[in-house]
């Protein structure tokens, strides 16, 4: 009856819908079969915990559940279990402290040396000022592994022309410095011979776009993030690539793949990338391991007649 009452808590306090309350339903069913011989208003933190692992593991000839499914079930045992201690119906709130698992990070969407050459190579031959306004975006963005806000915002006075650097400011305020490639600097060089012909008319929007590398006519003054992952997709389309694979962060991450297989060091490309935290980095880390099982098959000697497993 308790799961009754929850449910008729949810629909009328709540305003959940027939789908929703049916899901919890179903979740709660499945807790109270996975817990028995407990119940849900006898079942310790450690009776749930056991039950998660469980599910996690897939022990008992079931199979196990994904975190997303998982999590969800935990959810709404929480709120049940919330709703019970405030009802009086148990004195304490076993799910309070439980995590829900996490999903495993899918591994970011890729583009091969190949398909960056021929986004650029095509993004070359329009030599108007919109076409040398897309190449500086996209060398600089290939060259930086910067994020496309970042991209898109920065401001002339971020360039340090006497060493080729740029510096960026990031999440949470944390400072870094990106050099340039050549061909970057070339692109950008090209974009800023014809730059000042692009800027708005009208007193207050030059004003407001005459700090920025990429002016624009709108309000934030300069390209905003979505014009640009419009005009980057519909190269693409040009080029003969996939626009729906192609974006500005799919570019970040080709950079930092890229230099991966090229040698570069993890935490170097950390620092390329602004990343507080390894563990961000460590995505790409598919990318060492593929190197280091190349490494191993071409130089280990018991490698020469057969592949190391």
């Amino acid at each position: 009856m308790s799961v009754d009452a929850f449910l008729e808590m949810m629909s009328a306090e709540r305003g959940a819908a027939a789908n929703t309350l049916a899901a919890y339903g179903r979740d709660l069913r499945d807790w109270s079969a996975a817990l028995a011989p407990q119940t849900l208003l006898s079942a310790s933190t450690g009776h749930l915990e056991g039950v998660l692992a469980v599910w996690a593991q897939g022990l008992n000839g079931e199979p196990a559940l994904g975190a997303s499914t998982a999590a969800r079930k935990l959810s709404a045992m929480k709120q049940y279990c919330l709703f019970a201690q405030t009802e009086g119906l148990r004195a304490d709130n076993p799910a309070h402290r439980l995590r829900a698992p996490k999903a495993a990070k899918p591994l970011p969407k890729g583009m091969s040396q190949d398909e960056v050459d021929r986004l650029l190579d095509h993004a070359a031959t329009d030599q108007t000022p919109k076409g040398l306004r897309m190449m500086a975006l996209l060398e600089i963005l290939y060259a930086g592994g910067l994020r496309v806000s970042e991209l898109v915002s920065l401001r002339t006075a971020q360039m340090r022309r006497r060493d080729g650097c740029l510096m960026i400011k990031g999440k949470g305020g944390r400072e870094r410095l990106v050099p340039l490639t050549e061909p970057a600097l070339d692109a950008l060089a090209r974009w800023m011979t014809v730059r000042d012909k692009t800027l708005p008319g009208g007193v207050d929007a030059a004003a407001r776009a005459k700090p920025f590398l990429f002016p624009s006519n709108g309000k934030l003054g300069h390209l905003t993030r979505e014009r640009f992952s419009q005009l980057l997709k519909d190269l693409a389309r040009d080029a003969g690539l996939q626009p729906s694979r192609i974006s500005p962060h799919v570019l970040r991450h080709a950079f930092a793949t890229h230099l991966l297989e090229g040698g570069a060091d993890l935490r170097a490309v950390q620092t390329l990338l602004g990343h507080a935290d390894i563990s961000t980095t460590q995505i790409y880390t598919h990318v060492l391991d593929a190197r280091l099982k190349a490494l191993v098959e071409s130089a280990h000697p018991m490698a020469k007649n057969e592949t190391i497993r």
